[in-house]
């Protein structure tokens, strides 16, 4: 049965029990850790198809909640049990493992470039290849989170992410539709800028 989230709404908290695992449908989940001076660090992003809240010695190690209207179905995980029981399911968490560990280890690449444009040309890479859209020749990426967000997975400020995106409008490499709306206008100068050529 789907579990209807609002924008905001949690779907676990760090350290609570992880009997079940979710399947992203629709919209955009946010995995979150706080700092223990309070600063919240951005994990990741669950898109739909995802599989989030993998257990950690049976506890979920991040927070998550929507960062849209989201809808979500429960799979009950024992990661202890018999993968015999339920087949499908072990190798749909296994999958999802090692899509994170993946995920993880780009999210190391990406805070590891040294400049701030070089790490929001990755980010705006990631979704070009997970959320982005056919728009006659060009792409569109619909940003479902804030800037905020993005500084908080990046580990850059809310106003280096604006100049950055600046900095790509002006060299005609993306256009703004709206806050939320980017149309990438050379998909290859973007990702050559992501990897510092």
């Amino acid at each position: 049965m789907p579990r209807r989230l609002g924008e905001g709404q949690h779907l676990f908290f760090e350290s609570d029990p992880a009997r079940f695992v979710y399947e992203v449908v629709s919209g955009v989940v946010r995995l979150t850790r706080l700092h223990k001076d309070g600063r919240r660090q951005v994990i990741a992003f669950g898109f739909p198809g995802d599989l989030v809240g993998l257990p950690s010695n049976g506890r979920h190690s991040t927070e998550c909640d929507a960062v849209t209207a989201a809808e979500v179905v429960a799979h009950r995980c024992d990661p202890l049990g018999r993968p015999d029981r339920d087949p499908s399911l072990h190798s749909v968490v296994m999958a999802a493992a090692l899509d994170e560990i993946s995920m993880l280890q780009d999210h190391f690449l990406m805070l590891g470039r040294r400049l701030a444009s070089e790490k929001v040309a990755a980010f705006l890479c990631l979704l070009l290849d997970r959320i982005g859209e056919a728009v006659g020749t060009y792409r569109m990426i619909r940003l479902p989170m804030n800037r905020s967000d993005i500084a908080d997975y990046l580990g850059l400020t809310p106003e280096t992410i604006s100049r950055s995106i600046t900095q790509f409008r002006e060299a005609k490499i993306v256009a703004l539709e709206d806050a939320h709306t980017m149309i990438v206008l050379d998909v290859s100068r973007l990702r050559d800028m992501a990897e510092g050529s």
